[in-house]
């Protein structure tokens, strides 16, 4: 879709909105399934990059402490729980810039993967930058889908982060989707931008060449210590619009209630799945922050009378459209030899 396009649908009038999100649901999503899916930090803090949101940043003085990535042995347990607490997607998270072939803890990564694949749970992970071959080697091993978020505009990027680009992100998520993996990508609400900037970035994932399999919309819960420790939190109604233009920007898209629904009221939640959201990150604790109990969600479902998604472990890469061109993976000025992937 176009910003134009979106700009459009997004300044409607609330209650039209959410009633053509909910047509354009129905439509695609028959059923009244809800994806369950647990996010765990294998690696939690020490980065090198300089997300000014992130608390696992070791440029910040926050109450995150550097750790070595976790043994597999751990791993596993915390898969085992979350597959008997009713998740279908297991998510791990690693905070470090990227990972690179042939180094230690890429290949600890990849044991991890080929055990937890072995649990009948679809496997994503989220690991920074990836090149070809890092790629290749994940869906080798057993990666469903590759989490990659653009985070905010392309304008606005700069303003977030310095140590790498919003181009930078754009050639992961292009390598991932050439491997084969769906692409899961979506942005946090609340790092000082504008509507605009909101729908730019939504233009932009929009128009990913396949589009991505799941869209994790998030709510910034300011963390002390950060750049962004002291910015407001994002309102409801706000957050329920984005949800709503995803749903309509990307149809087929699981669309993911992410970080902060611990300022969700029940209410509001319940409009965010009216508008069109089928996905939750499940379970009390998220990377590093706060989650909904997994009692109070399944709670909630119950009374909105939804059900949890079963678990497709097998789930195919969204195909690309023909006649469109494929995601782009860096700016228009690159020569191809340089990134054989490049648009």
């Amino acid at each position: 879709m176009t910003f134009a396009e979106l700009h459009r649908i997004y300044h409607q009038p609330f209650f039209n909105l959410l009633k053509q999100a909910r047509a354009v649901h129905d439509e695609h999503w028959t059923d009244n399934s809800v994806q369950l899916c647990t996010l765990l930090s294998i690696k939690t803090g020490g980065c090198s990059e300089d997300c000014g949101y992130c608390a696992q940043s070791a440029r910040y003085t926050t109450s995150v402490q550097a750790e070595k990535l976790m043994p597999k042995e751990q791993v596993m347990e915390r898969a085992l729980a979350a597959r008997a607490s009713g998740s279908t997607r297991f998510c791990m998270g690693a905070a470090w810039k990227g990972v690179r072939k042939g180094t230690q803890k890429f290949d600890q990564v990849l044991d991890i993967v080929r055990d937890v694949s072995k649990l009948g749970m679809e496997v994503c992970v989220t690991l920074g930058e990836l090149g070809a071959d890092e790629a290749a080697d994940l869906k080798q091993a057993g990666v469903t889908a590759y989490n990659h978020n653009v985070d905010t505009s392309p304008e606005h990027y700069p303003n977030i982060v310095s140590t790498h680009t919003f181009e930078d992100r754009l050639r992961t998520i292009r390598h991932a989707q050439d491997a084969g993996m769906s692409v899961c990508c979506g942005g946090i609400l609340g790092l000082g931008e504008t509507i605009d900037d909101r729908l730019k970035m939504l233009e932009v994932i929009s128009n990913f060449n396949p589009q991505p399999e799941s869209i994790p919309i998030n709510a910034l819960m300011p963390i002390k210590g950060t750049p962004m420790g002291d910015n407001e939190v994002i309102d409801a109604f706000a957050f329920v619009r984005m949800i709503a233009v995803t749903r309509i920007a990307v149809p087929k898209a699981k669309v993911r209630l992410s970080a902060g629904r611990t300022n969700l009221s029940k209410e509001a939640q319940a409009l965010a799945y009216f508008a069109g959201a089928n996905s939750i990150f499940y379970g009390d604790k998220l990377l590093t922050t706060a989650n909904p109990r997994a009692n109070e969600d399944m709670k909630l479902l119950r009374e909105l009378g939804l059900a949890p998604l079963e678990p497709n472990p097998g789930l195919e890469a969204p195909e690309s459209m023909d006649g469109v061109p494929l995601s782009p993976c860096c700016d228009h000025s690159c020569e191809k030899e340089k990134a054989s992937a490049c648009c």
